[in-house]
């Protein structure tokens, strides 16, 4: 989607006449979710708004290292709160993406959308989008550039979060010379990039270890290497006491496999009794989101996902199935 001016405009517009606004992510924030709430509801209240910005605290992870986490309402008092008049979604194109507390409240105000999706079409009364773009988080930081806004350390320590978990630190396809302007803009800031970088990539805990042994044991290798996968039972994640933010970067192991193409991780959250979650990988031209979309999902074109309301079993016969037929068809990104 093209963005303009207007975007801007109306986006500032829905703001300013807004007494109290409501900023969330998708469920289970990952780095650019949770940058971004941070980062704009610091902005935000820097520049006379009122606003609140919500989620699961307890799914976050290593990601509670962040300043600005401190300020972060938990999903449990929004209930509990005061009323809002405006909500702003932050990579998160939909309403069923949004936490289970606060779809309700986000259905019945208006909306601005700020993503970065190729499949998040026509969502929210305004909509800043932009495929092209690396991050929600890079979107957050154009945005505050348009306001004149000032970012202080917090807020750009989030952002720079946002971008690196997006990018896999600048090193995927979506890295532009936007991505690095915003990047070098941010470290003006006195963003500590090899603190970051160790807190994020260079240290695990024993949960997250466990996790990676036990998705190392059921990696399945077929198509001559061109399709890897692992997975996580419930009940893999019971026996170490782990949470998703315990293997977020276990889609690695498959991903790593050389000669992979497509890399496959199934997975079921503890609380969740009758869904499996399937994150996607490819490289060179198979496009994630077809594959993702045959089963309600969506992202990029190399990184996508979906929730598949089967057994972890079923779940995986149907993605391998829609894998062998995408492969027959030789459907790639952009045919």
């Amino acid at each position: 989607m093209a963005l303009s001016r207007q975007n801007y405009k109306a986006a500032k517009e829905l703001i300013d006449k807004s007494r109290r606004i409501l900023i969330s992510g998708h469920l289970s924030p990952d780095g650019d979710s949770l940058g971004s709430m941070i980062a704009l509801s610091r902005l935000l209240n820097a520049h006379g708004h009122d606003a609140v910005a919500v989620a699961d605290l307890n799914s976050i992870g290593k990601l509670s290292f962040l300043e600005g986490t401190c300020d972060i309402m938990p999903l449990k008092k929004l209930k509990r709160s005061k009323k809002f008049d405006l909500f702003i979604a932050l990579d998160c194109g939909g309403y069923e993406r949004m936490p289970a507390e606060v779809r309700p409240m986000a259905e019945k105000l208006p909306l601005i959308c700020i993503d970065h999706h190729i499949t998040t079409v026509d969502f929210g009364d305004v909509a800043i989008v932009d495929s092209s773009a690396s991050s929600a988080g890079e979107l957050v930081w154009r945005y505050a550039k348009w306001n004149e806004w000032k970012l202080d350390q917090v807020s750009a320590e989030a952002l720079w979060v946002a971008l690196i978990t997006d990018t896999g630190r600048f090193a995927y396809d979506s890295t532009k010379c936007a991505t690095m302007r915003a990047a070098g803009d941010l470290l003006k800031c006195g963003v500590r990039t090899s603190l970051i970088n160790d807190i994020i990539y260079g240290t695990f805990s024993k949960k997250s270890i466990e996790l990676k042994r036990i998705a190392w044991r059921s990696l399945h290798i077929w198509k001559n290497r061109r399709v890897a996968e692992v997975s996580l039972s419930r009940d893999d994640f019971r026996s170490v006491r782990g949470k998703k933010a315990d293997a977020e970067d276990i889609i690695e192991i498959p991903r790593s496999v050389t000669g992979n193409e497509i890399a496959l991780f199934f997975y079921q959250i503890p609380d969740r009794t009758k869904e499996t979650r399937c994150s996607i990988r490819t490289r060179g031209n198979w496009d994630a989101t077809r594959l993702a979309a045959k089963f309600g999902g969506g992202g990029h074109v190399k990184a996508a996902g979906c929730t598949i309301k089967a057994s972890l079993g079923a779940a995986k016969r149907a993605v391998r199935s829609a894998v062998r037929e995408m492969l027959k068809e030789g459907v790639k990104a952009g045919v």
